[in-house]
């Protein structure tokens, strides 16, 4: 259809000029019957306006490539594949695919900075939990999946659908810790907490250094135990939205978690006041100083490299199935672009194909959301990351979710030093979360 256009608008051009050989007055026509586009938000706004028949011999000759310029802003792992891709959709369309890379810490805050002025790029790649911070400045445009909607993992789908109702990205892959295990130390999984912390004893009593280990003061790795004894963070309205008015820090379930983490610290079996990054928590896993940790897909290659016999299981229970929070990919479009259905054409031509995603998790494995390459992938730990992933809580999209990790990690600090009890220490930051959510 585009390519129809294209010619349609250079007959249109080339009319004009014969029109002009022949002494007829060069008068607008030409210029006010070219926005038949039906799809005005194909081309530049600036090339709809600009093709006056006195400067037709610039346009006559309209090579493959000469029209809009479709910008996608990508991370290392996604532009070099993006830009191997899109050839033929450019050449099909007759437009030109400028394909940017930038750091992935890099392209929330430059997007922000760049879409109000017309100068960002017509496709972001992102997180869906940049989705509260991007959408209160109104930068992002609603997203469709078209007929592939169903070949996508339902919660990722889920994860890039706004309070609003709306969905806002496209899926690619998602991400999630999971719990690994020393399987030399560690033969079978445990499946509850409680087995957690009787492993973790008995190892200590045969001279290991730790039994379980954590990541200090991170709610991040600390929310699946949390879920596994009923604790939340925002509850959910009716519809399903996150609900910033519910805050679960004070819950039954997350009180009970952060019992069962106290009587860690008290019974010796966790060091209090041990400042556990994720550096020395891997490091503690490879070298055999820890038999069981929590942490995602991104330590496989270290842990590999290293020899350390392990194997990746789901988060143990506890009232029920340990749920981590589950972070997403895919990619967003600019609100600001004069390209949007364009952009929309190639996500769901080129992007939502097993081919693209294929290729962008042979350059990084990650668990993927587009079902049909989920099913053929055969690696195990991804395998196992994606069944810890299947009961997982896409973390919350609202800009409310800001407000909530110092307190949290702050709470986890003084249950880990031992400077408060639990209720206390959750007390507090409930209200902390709470005076931060009503400033906002």
């Amino acid at each position: 259809m585009r390519n129809k256009l294209w010619i349609f608008v250079s007959l249109l051009l080339v009319i004009a000029l014969a029109l002009t050989a022949c002494g007829r007055s060069p008068a607008a026509e030409a210029p006010a019957e070219a926005p038949a586009a039906a799809e005005p938000a194909e081309p530049p706004a600036e090339e709809e306006a600009a093709p006056e028949p006195t400067e037709a011999p610039a346009e006559e000759a309209a090579p493959a490539g000469s029209g809009p310029t479709l910008t996608i802003w990508a991370d290392e792992v996604s532009a070099p594949v993006l830009d191997g891709l899109s050839d033929a959709f450019a050449a099909e369309n007759g437009i030109q695919i400028n394909v940017v890379q930038k750091g992935f810490d890099d392209l929330r805050n430059d997007f922000k900075v760049a879409a109000p002025t017309g100068e960002g790029p017509d496709i972001l790649l992102g997180a869906h939990d940049w989705l509260g911070e991007l959408n209160a400045s109104g930068l992002l445009a609603e997203v469709s999946l078209g007929d592939k909607a169903d070949l996508f993992a339902p919660n990722t789908v889920e994860a890039f659908t706004y309070i609003d109702g709306k969905l806002y990205g496209m899926p690619v892959s998602a991400e999630n810790v999971a719990f690994y295990y020393n399987t030399e130390l560690v033969p079978e999984p445990p499946t509850t907490w409680d087995e957690v912390k009787t492993l973790s004893a008995e190892l200590k009593e045969a001279g290991n250094k730790y039994g379980f280990l954590i990541q200090a003061n991170d709610p991040y790795h600390f929310y699946p135990i949390q879920t596994a004894f009923g604790g939340y963070v925002f509850g959910k309205d009716e519809s399903g939205a996150w609900n910033p008015e519910d805050v679960g820090i004070t819950s039954e379930g997350t009180i009970a978690a952060f019992n069962w983490l106290d009587s860690m610290y008290k019974e010796g079996l966790l060091e209090a006041g041990a400042n556990i990054d994720s550096g020395l928590l891997l490091s503690a896993f490879q070298n055999g100083d820890a038999a069981m940790v929590i942490s995602g897909p991104w330590a496989l290659s270290g842990f590999r490299t290293a020899g350390v016999p392990y194997a990746v299981a789901p988060i143990p229970s506890a009232e029920g199935p340990g749920r981590p929070f589950l972070g997403v990919r895919g990619f967003m479009i600019n609100a600001f672009s004069q390209n949007q259905l364009l952009a929309q054409t190639f996500l769901q031509q080129i992007v939502a194909t097993e081919e693209t995603l294929k290729a962008i998790y042979d350059r990084d494995p990650r668990p993927s959301a587009f079902l049909p390459l989920a099913e053929v992938i055969e690696d195990v730990d991804l395998l196992a990351f994606m069944e810890a992933g299947a009961v997982g809580d896409p973390m919350p999209n609202i800009p409310e979710m800001n407000s909530v990790w110092k307190a949290w990690g702050d709470a986890m600090e003084l249950v880990s030093n031992q400077t408060q009890a639990p209720e206390e220490a959750l007390t507090n930051a409930q209200a902390q979360i709470e005076a931060a959510i009503a400033g906002q």
